[in-house]
């Protein structure tokens, strides 16, 4: 897996086809979805799948998402489909929602990482569903970066990463939602929310009719010795190497707060419009009010900060419901749970 020389391709049906050739012969190949650029190798091969971790440097204790391109490759992953599942499927598939059911025997072992339970969606995203029919199998996909820093969203990101390491990139353009799929596990006796994303809560439950549990990793780390029932649940995550600190309260009193603390190396993370009031650099990541837009823009915002050698980031908090709620999620861990109350 080191020093591979690593193809960025646009993604043609020809670069689609030698996709497909290279998964069916145990490789990894980075894809675009709608959420973010993924890590793809057979969901069934587990010698293909050990390769995604290596390229990653991510621990084997984290389980993976499996991404499928219609309905009869549901079996392969997951067993003892509910009603529910299939629900949520017809509202929602394909498109940005994970759900976690108990897993079939065909897939590897590596992919569910010492579970009874696996992970599966159907991107939306044509690329993806291309590569994975070219596949023919269901393809494990975690986000395509090094283990712990900001999520890919071009495919710039992920050469900046994963070159010399896989041996192809599929260009398919800036993914459109920006941030992984809400997870929602079904394998239990009500419906839990392990991840939010651009799906919300709110919907989940309109369509469920009935209430979805949040699951306490959502707002708050892992508990000693907690397994990851679902990727992103980990302490740090999203990080860029700048150490970041959340402010939480009113514009008044996080730029009052910014002008004690700007020192060298300081940057503030902020909503569009606000940088001109600030006295450190600042990098944007939306309008304050536009979720939607602070999700897409999130990952790209934490990677330039790393581009601009930043030391200590100071960010704006985002609300903490709807699709705001999967933005201040990877915001805690990309802090590390560092948030100051102002």
């Amino acid at each position: 897996m080191n020093d591979l020389k690593t193809q960025l391709l646009p993604a043609s049906q020809d670069a689609v086809d030698q996709a497909g050739e290279l998964l069916r012969q145990g490789e990894v190949v980075a894809i675009p979805t709608e959420t973010v650029y993924g890590l793809a190798a057979s969901s069934l091969n587990g010698e293909a799948v050990k390769k995604i971790f290596s390229a990653k440097g991510r621990p084997q204790d984290n389980p993976l998402i499996s991404h499928i391109a219609d309905l009869s490759m549901l079996e392969m992953v997951v067993r003892d489909v509910p009603q529910a599942a299939y629900r949520l499927a017809e509202a929602f598939w394909p498109g940005p929602l994970t759900m976690i059911l108990p897993r079939s025997e065909q897939v590897a072992d590596e992919v569910c990482a010492g579970l009874e339970t696996a992970s599966v969606r159907m991107p939306s995203h044509p690329v993806a569903q291309a590569v994975i029919r070219a596949a023919g199998v269901p393809l494990a996909a975690p986000s395509a970066n090094l283990s712990g820093s900001p999520s890919p969203t071009t495919a710039q990101d992920v050469f900046a990463d994963m070159n010399g390491k896989i041996p192809l990139i599929l260009d398919g353009g800036a993914c459109e939602v920006g941030v992984e799929s809400t997870v929602v596990s079904l394998a239990g006796p009500k419906p839990v929310l392990l991840r939010p994303g651009y799906i919300t809560k709110e919907q989940l439950e309109q369509v469920l009719e009935c209430e979805v549990l949040l699951a306490d990793a959502v707002l708050h780390p892992l508990k000693q010795g907690e397994k990851a029932a679902s990727p992103g649940m980990k302490y740090k995550h999203y990080a860029p190497k700048a150490e970041v600190t959340i402010l939480k309260g009113p514009f008044s009193a996080y730029v009052s707060y910014v002008e004690k603390h700007c020192e060298p190396g300081t940057f503030c993370l902020c909503f569009a419009g606000e940088e001109n009031s600030l006295p450190c650099p600042c990098v944007l990541y939306g309008h304050e009010k536009a979720p939607a837009e602070q999700a897409q823009r999130l990952f790209s915002a934490l990677r330039e900060l790393d581009a601009r050698g930043a030391e200590r980031v100071y960010a704006r908090c985002p609300e903490e419901g709807g699709i705001a709620l999967a933005v201040y999620n990877r915001l805690l861990r990309a802090a590390a749970f560092r948030v100051i109350e102002l």
